[in-house]
């Protein structure tokens, strides 16, 4: 195979001396174009001895067998097929997380890239990279090697902005939910800090915003057909995020589940004989600490008990788009030993504390999917950094266990760490974190299962759930949801299930959401509405539902536009969110207000389809018509209706959609993406969804194979067994090699 020009680029920087001022070469400086030559050789012939050492088994749907003599060679074969499926992915999330984004998104995604820099710089990834243990630097090898083979074996492929990726990015990108805990920290203080802009108030989440999160099941042998312990794993992510992979060694891995594009282990998943579900968590693990800031000979310094510590100052250039090409920008930086500053509170400088611990991260990680029982699962737990959520687990030896959050900081119970809290105070330092056995914590629960829907943990497990008075309440602040109300009542009654009842129960149509709202409004009309006599056919059609979503029903188009309107314009005087918003629209928004948002409502929808009497079906669609990271929609190409409804309302199986400026039905772009069921015993059984298809490319025949499947819940059985795997091959290579 020929040396490609998008070789010589994808390499340049590991022989950047030797190719220095090569464009005015003298005698003596062309001498160095053998060695440059040679380098590139040497590159090409490693990467493809390692290919050497993988093959990949794609199945019926695309989804990549990744089979490989050790754990690197496999993580090698794992991110080459990544790329494969999602290159555009792959690579956006390491633009946005190693703090690049501007580059490609123009001078509005500077303080995200400053955010990222914030908390770890390119210096110290490199460094966190080259003190990790071995094996660790093996994967990480591994993953810029599997990456960088696809672009050399791909001259088509032209990256937006990296052309090779390097062992020390996974570094910057070590979770893999859905952002990462980073993303909690709000741009629009940075903004306002770094930006010179005034100080702004941190705003609070919108109440009506999409719920993003997930739904976690286990359900022990006592509850099951065959005995044997299940799990359901549930995630409600953006559609696309996390591809569906089986990664195998001969090291002992293997794990098959999703993976985020661009990580080299298994997020949500299971293996032969372990499962494990992550689900968002409201564990306060992020603090803010107020700085007494003083400018002492031209030095800052900040106070801590009766000292004056210095600030850590330094700078960072960062590079943006234009429409005239690159420009860039200088900032400043400054760190406490709590944190970077990130923001002001009443004018004074605010650091923030997170978990960032990549290694150890990264560590648990890929850990977690080699774990064999219980016991090695827990052991795994103690690396205490998967900060941002819960896990739902269970096991071959019939174990269900639920962790409510993880890395959990020990903290002086006499502060409120709700709210931000005074630096200068040595006494609200962390100090170090709660061991596992000190957090939440379930173990096969007496009533033979337990669920997390990103709610409270107090309701887990009925009445053998943990018991709130027993832990600070910084463990465990997390609000009940409708998705946690709903997951308790199908799983109260559960018995003799197998894979397919379990389906059934994780997609029950029950809308617990609309059972307080809706008599709210009917009766408000009984009482109020004589005037409003063309409202009566559409509040009879509502007075008349069962709460339960489906195609046909045109009560769920009026109760979700509804729903979403008086979240919109009603009134919320006491900031409410979640089921209190709810509770509070149902028990005290006066009658008339509610007439008046469904007048709203019916006027609406009358414009938007020509009629209010509109099945949920034709208004609530599946599209996927390009493999754009931000997805269009378009009223006159093909779409799919779909069953299903958001998580506000909740739905179990959330589909969260909306309209956009060009168009009027509703497009699916949040909730079910993945979604498995898994049965452990003797032989590990599971079957799977995923939203569109395995591929982002729109020629693939993957790109959109699983759509129907998708609308009409029709899981496909899980090849997991070599001998299976086989039976279903459509193509077997190895990398490089089609």
């Amino acid at each position: 195979m020929r040396v490609t020009t998008l070789l010589h680029r994808l390499l340049l920087l590991t022989v950047l001396p030797l190719l220095s001022a090569c464009q005015q070469q003298t005698p003596e400086q062309s001498s160095s174009q053998p060695a440059a030559q040679s380098v590139l050789q040497t590159e090409r012939e490693r990467m493809e001895a390692r290919a050497q050492q993988v093959t990949i088994i794609r199945d019926d749907y695309g989804v990549p067998h990744i089979y490989a003599k050790t754990d690197a060679d496999a993580v090698f074969g794992l991110m080459y097929a990544q790329s494969e499926d999602d290159f555009n992915r792959v690579e956006r999330n390491y633009i946005w997380a190693t703090g690049r984004l501007a580059e490609v998104a123009g001078e509005q995604a500077l303080y995200s890239d400053l955010r990222a820099r914030l908390f770890m710089t390119v210096a110290e990834a490199k460094a966190a990279y080259a003190s990790a243990p071995d094996w660790l630097q093996e994967l990480c090898d591994a993953f810029a090697d599997g990456v960088n083979y696809y672009l050399l074996t791909h001259p088509e492929v032209q990256p937006q902005l990296l052309t090779r990726f390097e062992p020390w990015m996974p570094m910057f990108f070590s979770e893999g939910s859905i952002g990462g805990d980073i993303e909690q920290i709000p741009l629009a203080g940075i903004e306002a800090f770094y930006g010179g802009k005034p100080e702004v108030a941190v705003a609070m989440q919108d109440p009506d915003q999409e719920p993003r999160g997930s739904n976690g099941f286990a359900i022990s042998g006592e509850l099951t057909e065959s005995g044997n312990a299940m799990l359901l794993i549930n995630p409600h992510t953006s559609f696309y995020f996390r591809g569906e992979v089986h990664v195998i060694s001969e090291q002992g891995l293997n794990a098959y589940g999703a993976v985020t594009w661009g990580q080299f282990f298994v997020y949500q998943g299971f293996n032969e004989h372990t499962g494990w579900m992550h689900t968002s968590t409201y564990v306060d693990f992020i603090d803010e600490f107020v700085e007494d800031i003083q400018d002492i000979d031209v030095r800052l310094m900040y106070r801590y008990g009766s000292d004056l510590l210095p600030v850590s100052v330094a700078e960072v250039t960062l590079k943006y788009k234009t429409d005239t090409g690159m420009s860039e920008r200088t900032f400043p930086t400054y760190h406490t030993h709590h944190g970077p500053i990130t923001h002001t509170v009443d004018g004074q400088w605010t650091a923030s504390k997170i978990n960032w611990d990549p290694i150890n991260a990264l560590k648990q990680s890929f850990t977690r999917t080699k774990t064999k029982n219980y016991a090695e699962f827990r052991e795994m737990m103690e690396i205490r950094t998967n900060s941002s959520n819960n896990t739902v687990f269970a096991d071959s030896s019939g174990n269900i266990a639920y962790f409510h959050g993880n890395f959990v900081p020990r903290r002086d119970p006499r502060f409120d760490y709700s709210q931000p809290v005074d630096g200068g105070n040595p006494a609200t330092d962390w100090n170090g974190l709660h061991n596992v056995d000190e957090t939440i914590t379930l173990l096969n629960p007496a009533n033979g299962w337990l669920q997390n829907a990103n709610s409270t943990p107090f309701n887990a497990a009925l009445e053998y759930s943990p018991k709130k008075e027993d832990y600070p309440v910084y463990m465990a602040p997390d609000p009940e949801n409708f998705r946690g109300v709903h997951a308790v009542r199908v799983l109260r009654n559960a018995n003799n299930l197998t894979l397919d009842k379990l389906i059934e129960l994780a997609y029950d149509p029950a809308l617990p959401g609309f059972e307080e709202l809706i008599p709210a409004l009917t009766f408000a009309y009984a009482e109020n509405g004589q005037s409003q006599p063309e409202l009566a056919p559409a509040i009879d059609i509502l007075r008349n539902w069962n709460y339960q979503v489906s195609t046909d029903s045109v009560a769920m188009t009026l109760a979700h536009f509804f729903g979403v309107n008086i979240h919109q314009v009603g009134a919320n005087p006491d900031k409410l969110s979640g089921m209190d918003l709810m509770n509070y629209f149902s028990l005290d928004t006066p009658p008339e207000e509610l007439l008046q948002i469904f007048d709203q409502t019916i006027q609406q929808l009358n414009t938007d389809f020509g009629t209010w009497n509109t099945p949920w079906g034709e208004v609530n669609r599946f599209q996927r018509l390009t493999g754009d990271i931000i997805q269009p929609f378009d009223d006159n190409q093909p779409s799919l209706p779909v069953g299903m409804a958001s998580g506000r309302w909740g739905a179990l199986a959330s589909f969260g959609a909306q309209a956009t400026e060009s168009t009027k039905k509703l497009y699916g772009t949040s909730g079910n993406s993945f979604v498995a069921v898994v049965e452990f015993g003797d032989r590990v059984k599971a079957k799977t969804l995923l939203a569109g298809g395995q591929s982002g490319d729109p020629a693939s025949p993957h790109f959109d194979d699983q759509a129907r499947r998708y609308v009409d819940r029709e899981f496909k059985d899980v090849a997991y067994y070599q001998e299976d795997v086989e039976k279903q091959a459509s193509k077997i290579y190895q990398p490089g090699n089609l």
